[in-house]
């Protein structure tokens, strides 16, 4: 071999290796803009219509069993026809399947009638727990997309609410029909804001303020629900955007080392990066731990978001408590925290 034909295969060698670097890295690069884009890309969300008398509701279960709540379940159905709506209960609500209300194809198979049949105008989901999530991607969203309706439920609901969120359409954050299980007296204003909320009436909230608030103004998309889903749905195509949004958590029944770790979660995921504002709601149950955190939950959640300059609202009366207030995620509110009360207001 002469030094000329060495020198032309060493100099080929090299200028494969260069464009099969190059391509690499435009791979690389477009597969990193293209997850970003779907994660960050803010959208206009589209606001079901709101329910009138004649107008029909579905009760499905997509996550925990029911065991014994057919009677509860009855009364959510008579709630909502004393409103004047019609109710359609999904078939298989009482099934068992271990943890869940049936299969996850059974669960699945519910939702998506409820999704796709344009007479029903709302979804309400029976009860949370766990197993939303499992049924995600079994469904199909055409036809919801095409005509959108209401989805209501918290807790382990926040999975669709998340979803939905993402498909551009607004959701109601609100009591269940196992809520009804709560004393009728302590749940009135959970009631009475539900069917407001369903009905297109005006939602306006003032409480006190409690001494851990960040005093503020903000105005913002309302987005967010419990913080174990919304730490969950991290990395997939269900998670949130909360660029230029308030964000709303709730939780129950966790240690305060949990707490923490979901919230720096969060945060190390981008989601206080350009946040307008936080409302916390119920923190309930918290578990206590053999080595004592040395905090409050109020102190806890202060310094995870301390670098940042949005207000913080505490004791908002919604998640797992008897007064869980309806809360529409994805429409615009203002908040107004100041000394001794505060507000929110969906605008």
């Amino acid at each position: 071999m002469n030094l000329d034909t060495f020198t032309k295969m060493i100099y080929m060698k090299r200028r494969i290796k260069f464009v099969f670097v190059v391509l690499f890295l435009i791979s690389f690069l477009s597969f990193g803009q293209t997850r970003n884009d779907s994660i960050s890309k803010p959208m206009k969300l589209v606001q079901p219509k709101y329910l009138k008398a004649g107008d029909s509701i579905a009760i499905v279960a997509s996550a925990g069993i029911l065991i014994k709540r057919k009677e509860i379940i009855d009364e959510a159905k008579k709630l909502a026809e004393s409103w004047g709506l019609k109710v359609f209960i999904g078939d298989h609500v009482f099934n068992q399947n271990n943890h869940f209300a049936g299969t996850d194809e059974e669960r699945a198979s519910d939702f998506q009638k409820a999704l796709d049949n344009p007479s029903i105008k709302a979804i309400w989901c029976a009860r949370g727990g766990y197993g939303s999530a499992r049924i995600l991607d079994k469904l199909e969203y055409t036809k919801f997309k095409a005509s959108p309706k209401w989805v209501i439920g918290y807790s382990d609901i926040t999975a669709f609410h998340s979803h939905i969120h993402n498909l551009g359409i607004q959701t109601i954050h609100a009591m269940m029909g196992t809520s009804l299980l709560f004393d009728l007296e302590e749940t009135k204003q959970s009631i009475e804001t539900f069917r407001k909320a369903l009905f297109g009436e005006a939602l306006r909230y003032e409480i006190n303020s409690s001494e851990y608030n960040k005093k503020g103004d903000a105005e913002g998309v309302l987005v967010g629900g419990n913080l174990s889903i919304l730490q969950s749905m991290l990395g997939s195509e269900s998670q949130i955007n909360t660029d230029g949004s308030i964000l709303f958590i709730e939780e129950i029944g966790e240690y305060k080392y949990h707490i923490d770790r979901m919230l720096r979660s969060l945060k190390r995921a981008g989601y206080f990066d350009n946040c307008k504002g936080l409302i916390v709601g119920d923190m309930s149950n918290i578990k206590k731990n053999t080595t004592a955190w040395g905090s409050s939950i109020e102190q806890l959640i202060l310094e995870v978001v301390a670098e940042f300059d949005f207000p913080v609202l505490f004791n908002f009366p919604a998640g797992h408590e008897t007064d869980n207030r309806a809360l529409i995620l994805g429409k615009t509110i203002t908040m107004n925290i100041k000394s001794t009360t505060s507000e929110v207001i969906f605008k």
